[in-house]
């Protein structure tokens, strides 16, 4: 795209004169080049003909050519300087701003709010930004295997690619169904599918790659959750050699421990319609049943021990989405958090554990591992167990990086990993939860999980409309009233005592008398026998003589 000065007039009927025109032609040609070779910029032209432009041609010749000197030294400053100006336009490469106007206006005529809504609501992937990104950019990465579009055809990932093939033959092989139905079933969510993507390349936008990416990935992602899920987690033996790399005990022990972790990456994420479609085609059941079956089988391979229980309603969006689901205990799809202020908002931060503990706060587990579960009454907080282990990090930054970016997800686990890192300040703050059973270390020294909850927490933007705010104003009433209640004691305290003294002291001058006496009697005992044994001290220490 370049630039040419705009008439001034506000007219974009008029055009330059001949003599201009044959400048502007003579400019193009020394005038500074893109990548393409159309000229990035056009300056120092006359915006209309004049009567005087024959008198003043040759100077104006000598300025022209001494700006697009200029240009050519200065780059892309003179280009932002000029895009800036009221007196340029914008044009194509063919030199008009028809086409460039036109384009606006039908765009213009097509803007509905009831089709943006739903064009955004299509959208469950997303490319994580680079503000997000470079804080910790290998939990956003896939480290063994790539699903989805995004990180497909990365050099480290290749050699999983074949093994995406086989498993692709044996699931063709077991469903006794030609590979034309799969296709034919995929082409007609093709579009639900790609929506779903957040910024595809163009290479994606032909149908055939695409789906082939789509059903290729989606039945090795079933292989690999069927075969660890069944037989023992051993995988299949009549389907594949016992020696299998990937697909065998062997496999099933060294990577699928790695391919979970990359099935919980933002960026590497696919679309469990695409799982449905093909499940539905090997089973020939109906959707409800298939959606609960796809469900059940991604809890079983990521979710904890007893998130295989939980009811969904509805198909997840992708294994991501049902794995927070499954930490939050939401059964149904997560809705809009109020959109009203909070009754009371407060800009205090919760005290540390420890000094939660001292100030007589009781800590235990809660009665289920849900992130949503924590709860304070009558003195006792109650949190979730939780296990840090090596993959805590890409768990949480990931599904925090879901609620960022996806409208509607809520900001549960987000609330949950500041708040943590609120009461985590130190090692002995990890020490005292981890005595109460509620945080089971398994990365190493308690200061590596006060680091690990600090960096989660870094940069966080969190709701002000957060579902621990009232825990939060709870707890922090709560301390507040054992510091005040300690110091009213102590004020209680000093008082009775103090109105005792003048009761039975100072009623009459004889009690008044007596006490000065009796006090002073001590006080003289005391020093009388100061003086008794400070002579018997140094004669023992002093040193014998010769």
């Amino acid at each position: 795209m370049k630039l040419v000065p705009s008439d001034g007039g506000g007219s974009r009927e008029k055009r330059l004169g001949d003599a201009a025109r044959a400048q502007q032609n003579s400019m193009l040609a020394v005038a500074p080049r893109g990548e393409k070779g159309s000229a990035l910029v056009v300056a120092g032209l006359g915006c209309r003909s004049s009567p005087l432009e024959g008198m003043s041609m040759e100077k104006g010749k000598k300025r022209r050519q001494s700006r697009v000197a200029f240009i050519q030294r200065t780059g892309d400053v003179e280009r932002n300087r000029a895009a800036t100006s009221k007196r340029w336009w914008f044009v194509d490469s063919n030199g008009s701003m028809e086409n460039w106007v036109v384009e606006i206006r039908e765009e213009l005529k097509n803007i509905d709010q009831r089709l943006e809504i739903a064009q955004w609501s299509k959208r469950s992937i997303y490319k994580v930004p680079a503000c997000i990104k470079d804080l910790n950019p290998k939990v956003y990465r896939p480290q063994v295997v790539s699903f989805g579009p995004y990180h497909h055809g990365a050099l480290d990932l290749a050699p999983m690619e074949g093994h995406k093939r086989r498993a692709l033959l044996h699931f063709l092989k077991r469903s006794k169904r030609p590979l034309e139905d799969f296709v034919a079933a995929m082409k007609e969510v093709a579009g639900p599918l790609r929506e779903a993507y957040e910024g595809v390349g163009d290479e994606w936008r032909d149908e055939g790659k695409f789906l082939s990416l789509m059903i290729t990935d989606a039945c090795f992602m079933l292989e690999i959750m069927r075969a660890a899920t069944t037989s023992g987690g051993g995988g299949s033996s009549d389907d594949y050699a016992v020696n299998d790399p990937v697909l065998s005990i062997h496999g099933m022990l060294y990577y699928v421990p790695y391919i979970r972790r990359d099935m919980l990456i933002l960026e590497n994420q696919l679309p469990l319609l695409a799982l449905d479609v093909l499940l539905t085609i090997e089973s020939g059941k109906p959707a409800k049943v298939v959606h609960d079956h796809v469900n059940k089988l991604v809890l079983k391979f990521l979710g904890p021990p007893n998130a295989r229980a939980l009811t969904f309603v509805g198909l997840g969006l992708h294994p991501l989405d049902v794995f927070r689901r499954s930490l939050l205990h939401l059964g149904g799809p997560s809705m809009l958090a109020s959109a009203g202020p909070p009754d009371e908002m407060s800009n205090e931060v919760i005290l540390s554990a420890v000094e939660l503990y001292e100030a007589g706060i009781r800590f235990q587990p809660s009665k289920s591992n849900s992130l949503r579960d924590i709860r304070f009454h009558r003195g006792v907080l109650s949190l979730p167990v939780i296990v840090v282990d090596d993959s805590t990090e890409y768990m949480f930054l990931n599904q925090m990086a879901f609620e960022r970016l996806h409208v509607g997800a809520g900001n549960e686990v987000t609330s949950y990993v500041f708040f943590m890192n609120n009461i985590i300040d130190s090692a002995m703050g990890v020490s005292l939860l981890h005595s109460k059973g509620i945080i089971q270390n398994a990365v190493g020294s308690d200061k590596a999980v006060v680091k690990l909850f600090n960096s989660l927490s870094k940069d966080v933007v969190l709701d002000p409309d957060s579902n621990l705010d009232e825990v939060h104003r709870r707890v922090n009433k709560f301390c507040r009233k054992s510091i005040n209640m300690w110091r009213a004691h102590c004020r209680a305290m000093v008082n009775m005592w103090w109105a005792s003294l003048i009761y039975n002291y100072f009623r009459s001058p004889w009690t008044f008398l007596s006490l000065v006496a009796a006090t002073l009697l001590l006080v003289l005992t005391a020093l009388q026998t100061v003086y008794t044994i400070v002579p018997y001290y140094n004669k023992d220490t002093s040193p014998s003589r010769q």
